[in-house]
């Protein structure tokens, strides 16, 4: 990957890489998870509670990664060994693989698939029944003879144990290959040789054992995905209007009716109601909103908008800003940690930070919460129903009560009593005759 990051926390469409096979095995229903790290041990804090970790002091290779794993197998088990940069691997996928191996009564029963082009893929070396014999490795010039290199049928990284048989099969392992490791193939002869069945699993669809090593296989890996993702939102009676041009993590949620217009951007844990618009150019990262919500090329980032609310066009919603039902935030308005009341609305050039709004408030154009005095924050109170004039700021902290009125171009540094209007301007003086004594 050419990167400080390790290779399985490279995020994949709102999730890093090792998340996806541990969240397809969960849904396949095994009982246990179990993830090799190294001893930085830097994965475990991006792994879901009940995953369990085991460290591989040394990477010397994938039988030793299992191994590391051996202390923590139930021998009484089926054990799945899947490599940590399968993303695309699916839960049906896994599912089946187990049905197979549990059906063949094997030891061992290996996910393969056939390749025009097998690259450094191990080739499955199959014995005159049918039965795997044994993989050639591939990685290295020197694994695998001239003829085993033309076998097109490869090993996919993915199989089935019983779990008994693997701990016994991986205690036989020893590095006499090209590189010094301790593959994990190598217990399938290791079983053969104790009178043990194994058995191979075609897999059919070689994106599902898709393995990322560069930048390059991590975006065909997403391209993939994306597409899995916005067709189940598809099915799902959301209607995506340019899936090319969208962008739509694994855990956004979308409800029926929604319409998805292009170059839109949904990420993170956003949620997303029913009958919604969400209009070309927006961005919704880590937000929810409601039923009915129209949302016109914006930035919404960890907001939530109500039912019926309208945000944009140009609007852009930092954290903690919340938009009650049908309220609005409309051109050019930018709201950041503030409630804004049931109906209010806030329609264009304005700034609210740090404020709560009441209903039924309208805030004029051109309205600013001067909420920073150089060291602190401060809030501002705005009541109900309150009508406040074009260009007014209101220096924080301050308070406006219900139905008070601000006049145009004032600076409100005092609170405003409920039903008053609140001007703090200087005089106009005309000066008659100046333009042609300037130009005199």
């Amino acid at each position: 990957m050419r990167s400080a990051l390790p290779k399985v926390l490279h995020p994949l469409c709102g999730r890093p890489l090792i998340a996806w096979p541990v969240a397809a095995a969960r849904e396949a229903g095994v009982g246990r998870v179990i993830v090799v790290d190294n001893p930085k041990r830097r994965l475990a804090a991006h792994l879901p509670d009940e995953v369990e970790v085991a460290i591989q002091e040394e990477p010397r290779g994938t039988g030793d990664a299992v191994a590391a794993a051996a202390p923590l197998l139930d021998p009484d088990s089926t054990v799945v060994v899947i490599n940590g940069d399968v993303a695309l691997l699916t839960a049906e996928a896994i599912g089946k693989l187990i049905e197979a191996h549990e059906a063949a009564g094997a030891s061992a029963t290996m996910a393969t698939m056939e390749l025009d082009e097998p690259g450094t893929y191990g080739r499955v070396i199959r014995d005159s029944d049918g039965s795997v014999a044994r993989v050639a490795e591939a990685k290295t010039a020197g694994d695998a003879t001239p003829e085993e290199l033309e076998i097109r049928e490869v090993n996919t990284g993915v199989y089935a144990f019983d779990g008994g048989d693997l701990v016994k099969a991986l205690e036989t392992l020893d590095s006499d290959n090209a590189q010094g490791e301790l593959y994990l193939p190598d217990v399938l002869p290791a079983m053969r040789d104790a009178g043990k069945t194994v058995a191979a699993h075609p897999i059919g669809d070689p994106d599902l054992t898709h393995g990322v090593d560069n930048r390059v296989d991590l975006a065909y890996a997403h391209r993939v995905a994306q597409r899995r993702i916005l067709e189940a939102h598809m099915l799902a009676g959301v209607t995506i209007v340019d899936p090319a041009s969208t962008r739509i993590d694994v855990a956004v949620a979308i409800g029926s009716d929604t319409t998805i217009e292009p170059f839109t951007q949904l990420t993170g844990a956003t949620t997303v109601g029913s009958g919604v618009v969400i209009g070309a150019n927006s961005t919704l990262i880590d937000s929810t909103v409601g039923d009915g919500v129209t949302v016109l090329q914006s930035h919404l980032n960890q907001a939530r908008v109500d039912d019926q609310a309208t945000v944009g066009p140009f609007a852009y919603l930092r954290p903690d800003a919340h938009l009650h039902r049908k309220a609005k935030a409309g051109a050019f308005v930018e709201i950041k940690n503030s409630e804004i009341g049931e109906g209010t609305k806030v329609p264009h050039l304005s700034y609210v930070g740090d404020a709560d709004v009441g209903p039924g408030t309208n805030i004029g154009a051109g309205n600013i919460t001067a909420n920073y005095d150089g060291r602190n924050k401060h809030r501002t109170t705005i009541g109900a129903n309150v009508k406040t004039s074009v260009d007014t700021a209101f220096v924080a902290p301050v308070t406006i009560g219900d139905n008070a009125y601000t006049g145009a171009g004032s600076v409100i540094t005092e609170d405003v009593p409920s039903g008053a209007l609140g001007i703090a301007r200087a005089r106009q003086k005309n000066i008659e005759g100046y333009a042609d004594r300037k130009e005199r």
